[in-house]
């Protein structure tokens, strides 16, 4: 634990695993701007990191890319900010374009956060597709051909080696969003269907129009006047095209 901690807890690195929380491979200089320090110290902290498999390099071609080594990894990550946003003592912070943005909606790792994730765990509960509790979560029957009707492969993600759905508590909204194979699923999902769209920096995400339709007509989530902020889309990188 005290290892891992230290690794963790060295601002540069803080800044570098942050930016990696939202799921996307970045290269060594990338990481190193949004940490604020030189390329030549960033490579020397991502060293560390690797060795101790909290991220881990994907060669592209001539390029190299570092991400999270595991869903485990993000969800440490995601419940350091949690216990700092919620458990800690207040800290006084003027709000920024930025907050509101990861606010709205962002990555969790591979699911979904923010308000849209809210409210897409609570329109699942509600309608008793889902339930959840605070250890876990089950599709319930008429979930079942809810989110298969959706297009979500539940086969496939009961079949994979990590947890198939759970609770995770939102930082920013203090209250639950879908996790695990199922929550990844259900990001996976709404990105091909060109619902939501990365933004050029950072983990938050755009609404697109096309979005907003479809979330109001499978979730029953009115988003017409949600704060949703004017940036652009991001390009793809080769690790994701």
């Amino acid at each position: 634990m005290a290892e891992v901690a230290a690794l963790v807890g060295d601002p540069a690195r803080a800044h570098m695993l942050d930016a990696l929380v939202g799921g996307r491979a970045l290269t060594a200089g990338e990481l190193a701007l949004a940490a604020r320090i030189a390329p030549s110290t960033a490579s020397g902290h991502l060293a560390k990191l690797t060795e101790a498999r909290i991220v881990t390099l994907v060669r592209c071609g001539r390029h190299r890319y570092y991400r999270l080594a595991s869903p485990l990894v993000g969800r440490m990550l995601e419940s350091i900010l949690a216990v700092a946003a919620i458990e800690s003592p207040p800290r006084h912070r003027p709000r920024t374009p930025r907050d509101a943005a990861l606010a709205f909606a962002r990555t969790c790792y591979d699911h979904l956060a923010g308000r849209l994730a809210v409210g897409l765990t609570d329109a699942l509960v509600f309608r008793r597709h889902l339930q959840l509790d605070e250890d876990g979560g089950e599709v319930t029957e008429t979930g079942t051909e809810f989110l298969g009707d959706f297009g979500i492969d539940l086969s496939a993600a009961r079949a994979s080696r990590r947890v198939f759905c759970r609770p995770c508590i939102d930082w920013t909204e203090r209250r639950p969003h879908l996790a695990g194979a199922l929550g990844a699923g259900l990001a996976r999902r709404c990105f091909d269907l060109g619902w939501i769209e990365r933004m050029r920096e950072g983990r938050a995400l755009r609404i697109t129009p096309l979005g907003r339709e479809g979330f109001a007509h499978r979730f029953g989530l009115d988003l017409a006047d949600a704060e949703a902020p004017n940036q652009a889309p991001a390009r793809r990188s080769a690790t994701e095209r």
